[in-house]
């Protein structure tokens, strides 16, 4: 009986100091210094293309732009869009550079906690230093708003966040946008794009009982589940091309919202598109439905 009460509680010590050093166990890679001068102007574009108006700022209330505080309620729990103004109490003011970096690339907060993958960092990993650089640029010149968003409510578990360092490590996907040989640098732009700052996957693809996106399987499929209730149809070539859409009514739609039928884009997506790609240049919402309705691995 004793042999068991002492098996027992070294299994039990055993795994406490496994849990202590889980969550103690730091996540990211150290980033070298991004030393090159960044552009507004292509700052605030990427800004527009990668969704942070639309995400940080609560429209539905007047909130300030980029202020935050936007709810989205997930099967696990609601998460609150933090503030991205230059205050220096509420928003990202305090941060340096490196921190920016690292919050943009890896998905880790200046305190070093993980974000929950609602925020779409995978899809940012390959930012180049200079996009970073016009990132960084274009947020020191924004207002700033002395309020704090709301912290996370999520369910237990998915409130401990030292669990996401699990999720990471089994889940976390590398972008797909370096270009492919051979495509032409229409279709390679339009992948960059898809695949990394439009981050189009986080919504039109399903995702698992974890919230992990099922990217081998059924990547561009739709996703029944979205946040708020709302559902993403699928963007995959055969099933576009299969409801009449080719590369210039989907463009077209990008800019306008307008589908080839004449009904409008709703919800989330017609936010996506009020302020984010009509805001892209032409050229650019070419490049994105030229390789949304080609033939892909995935899609």
């Amino acid at each position: 009986m004793r042999m068991f009460y002492r098996l027992g509680l070294a299994g039990a010590v055993i795994a406490a100091v496994s849990l202590a050093g889980l969550m103690a166990w730091p996540i990211g890679q150290p980033l070298a210094p991004i030393t090159l001068k960044g552009d507004v102007d292509r700052g605030a574009y990427l800004a527009r293309a990668s969704g942070c108006i639309a995400c940080h700022t609560d429209f539905a209330k007047g909130g300030a732009p980029l202020a935050g505080g936007v709810a989205l309620e997930t099967p696990f729990g609601t998460l609150y869009s933090p503030n991205l103004t230059t205050d220096p109490d509420h928003g990202i003011g305090g941060w340096s550079q490196a921190q920016f970096t690292r919050a943009i690339r890896e998905g880790v907060s200046p305190d070093g906690h993980a974000y929950y993958p609602a925020f779409p960092y995978p899809f940012y990993a390959n930012f180049s230093d200079q996009e970073i650089a016009d990132l960084w640029a274009a947020f020191q010149t924004v207002p700033p708003v002395a309020k704090p968003s709301r912290s996370p409510q999520m369910n237990f578990p998915f409130n401990q966040r030292w669990g996401l360092k699990l999720w990471r490590a089994a889940f976390l996907e590398p972008p797909m946008t370096e270009p492919v040989a051979g495509k032409g640098e229409v279709w390679n732009r339009g992948r960059e794009l898809v695949e990394g700052a439009n981050h189009c996957a986080a919504c039109h693809t399903p995702r698992n009982f974890v919230g992990a996106r099922k990217s081998d399987t059924e990547r561009f499929r739709g996703n029944e589940a979205l946040p708020e209730g709302e559902k993403a149809p699928a963007i995959d070539h055969l099933t576009l091309a299969a409801k009449g859409w080719d590369v210039a009514s989907l463009a077209y739609a990008l800019r306008t919202g307008i589908t080839p039928d004449g009904d409008t884009f709703g919800g989330s997506m017609g936010e996506v598109v009020l302020y984010g790609t009509s805001f892209l240049t032409e050229a650019d919402r070419t490049a994105i439905a030229t390789y949304l309705m080609d033939e892909h691995e995935g899609g």
